[in-house]
């Protein structure tokens, strides 16, 4: 429901700052009539799809979201927000991936607390000198099922909001969407557990 998801965010109320995804720029590729050759075979009608359903307003404006952005948060500081990694969109790291590994893709950011996503599973560790967070995810969580998400204020908190499964799941299954009721019932009322994303992300992860 990328068109609805757009609208009901652009009419919040307060400031509000987008970042791109990888899911963000192969659906632009689409538009430009480009098959991104890293989307698995069984998830391009879901790219196409979405595509479709973009305006071309929609399409103007989700083509100037940044990779990065970089904001001051009272009393954090400044906080680097990026989907994967400061470096790229596509890296997966975990709450488990060695140290390591890590130091090398944080070597360079300035800022000391870094928020990221991709693998939609919160964790909060450190790697070198760099609180790195990942929010989690709303819609399409790894864990116990609600929408996860990230409050930074004078405390950094992992949050998870509990609300109607079955209602957002009934919904979901009434679009046009390629692979609605395989969503509905995997992604929102029936997530894979964090230990089973774990061990699949394993062999995906920084070597």
């Amino acid at each position: 429901m990328s068109s609805e998801s757009l609208e009901y965010l652009l009419a919040l109320n307060i400031p509000i700052q987008f970042i791109a995804g990888n899911g963000d720029r192969v659906v632009l590729e689409q538009l430009e009539g480009k098959e991104s050759g890293e989307v698995p075979e069984q998830f391009r009608p879901v790219i196409r799809w979405n595509a479709g359903q973009l305006s071309p307003q929609h399409e103007r404006f989700v083509a100037t979201w940044p990779r990065t952005l970089r904001l001051h948060i009272p009393p954090l500081g400044h906080v680097l927000f990026c989907h994967a990694t400061p470096r790229n969109d596509t890296e997966i790291f975990t709450r488990v991936t060695p140290e390591d590994r890590l130091v090398p893709v944080f070597r360079g950011v300035k800022e000391r607390i870094v928020v990221c996503g991709h693998t939609h599973m919160q964790f909060d560790r450190v790697v070198g000198d760099i609180r790195v967070v990942n929010a989690g995810s709303v819609g399409m969580p790894f864990g116990e099922p609600g929408a996860y998400w990230l409050w930074l204020g004078s405390e950094i908190e992992l949050r998870r909001t509990e609300y109607d499964l079955a209602k957002a799941a009934k919904r979901i299954r009434c679009t046009t969407y390629p692979q609605a009721d395989d969503f509905a019932t995997r992604n929102v009322l029936n997530p894979p557990s964090e230990r089973a994303m774990l061990e699949a992300w394993a062999s995906a992860e920084l070597k």
